[in-house]
């Protein structure tokens, strides 16, 4: 048999075989790449506490589609057997729960309960320029109030500060203490040891007519009539 035959029916052979076996191959493959679509829910809880944490993101990282928790934890999306999704929330340690492969049922319930995480964020700083270049040609540009002219310096004005304190109405405090102070005073007149009209006059003082008579006795007024 000459070599063209030969790799002619060798060929032929070949192909035959190789179309067989992607015929076999065809239904496999199209099963598995037929995923079941499963029902995945749960309660995403705060540690021990069961205490559900709403706004929990949980999502399919390779698929791109998600869902979030509302406000008791809850939460529902559809997933496919084999996914692996990962459950984050700010302040907790993202968990990931994988699907089985050969998962047969039609729905996946999880309690998740996530630990906490206590991650300190860099200090981030907003300035308003966008470049650094921007911001030192304003820096040097900045212009600082003098006080003088300043509105601090007019409210301080010695003149102002006067009108203000003789037209200032008093406060409660000072009508209080003022109140006290006249009770007192009339208190003390009333029981002679404050100034009076009638304590400063001496004509109605009986102390300032015993001292005018004992002056007459001793003669205090011809010594000074002697004198002059």
């Amino acid at each position: 048999m000459p070599d063209f035959l030969r790799f002619r029916r060798f060929s032929f052979f070949f192909a035959v075989a190789l179309l067989g076996t992607l015929l076999l191959a065809a239904p496999s493959a199209h099963a598995q790449g037929k995923r079941k679509i499963v029902q995945f829910t749960g309660i995403v809880a705060s540690g021990d506490s069961l205490l559900g944490v709403p706004g929990a993101s949980i999502y399919v990282p390779r698929a791109g589609r998600g869902t979030s928790s509302n406000a008791y934890g809850y939460f529902s999306m559809a997933v496919l057997a084999g996914d692996s999704i990962v459950i984050r929330s700010l302040g907790y340690a993202n968990q990931t729960i994988i699907i089985p492969a050969d998962y047969q049922r039609l729905s996946y319930s999880v309690v998740v309960q996530l630990v906490e995480d206590a991650t300190v964020l860099p200090e981030v700083r907003v300035f308003p320029y966008t470049t650094e270049r921007d911001f030192k040609k304003a820096f040097l540009a900045l212009r600082l109030p003098t006080e003088k002219g300043s509105a601090a310096a007019d409210n301080l004005n010695e003149e102002l500060m006067n009108r203000i304190f003789r037209t200032q109405p008093m406060g409660a405090v000072a009508n209080f203490r003022q109140t006290m102070q006249n009770q007192q005073y009339n208190q003390d007149v009333r029981a002679g040891f404050g100034p009076s009209v009638y304590a400063n006059n001496p004509l109605i003082n009986p102390f300032s007519w015993l001292k005018l008579v004992q002056q007459v006795k001793n003669g205090e007024f011809k010594k000074k009539y002697n004198d002059d």
